[in-house]
């Protein structure tokens, strides 16, 4: 059974757990890098300010009791559109609706907020999740997203209206 949990900044090590483990696992499909988060990155103050971000939403996903996966919703700055990030399910936990239950709950707290639209990034060639999103009525928008590390390619920006 999938449980999904709200995250306060206390949960900093549940947090950093799976923060290190997508990284370890997914290192193409995130942003930031492993060794960002390690070494002197590794600091109780920085996983819990992660979670302290004003206006977050911080979910992890247990499957029978054990952490599988995580997201993260967060405030844009101006407008009415907000942004899910730092998804990411455990491979063991994939293709069971926990991808699923993380993106629902990021848009229930989207619509809590009145968000009119929840926007996300997903590298190019992350097919399976690009897949994952479209079925939850994410488009590509055709906006630049951040360069890559390559300096050639961008991010995909995906976006959904919210009704």
């Amino acid at each position: 059974m999938v449980e999904l949990r709200v995250l306060g900044s206390d949960d900093w090590p549940l947090w950093r757990e799976l923060r290190l483990a997508a990284l370890a696992e997914a290192p193409a499909a995130f942003g930031s890098k492993l060794a960002d988060w390690q070494g002197e990155g590794d600091r109780e103050d920085r996983w819990r300010g992660r979670l302290e971000i004003p206006g977050s939403h911080n979910v992890v996903a247990l499957l029978d009791g054990e952490p599988v996966g995580m997201a993260s919703g967060l405030p844009m700055d101006g407008g009415d559109a907000v942004e899910l990030i730092s998804m990411w399910v455990s491979p063991r936990a994939r293709g069971r609706g926990v991808g699923d239950g993380l993106i629902l709950e990021i848009e229930r707290w989207a619509l809590r907020r009145r968000a009119a639209t929840l926007r996300l990034s997903v590298m190019p060639g992350n097919d399976a999740a690009a897949a994952l999103y479209g079925r939850h009525g994410f488009k590509d928008t055709g906006e630049p997203g951040d360069l890559l590390e390559d300096g050639a390619g961008r991010e995909v920006v995906m976006a959904k209206a919210l009704d």
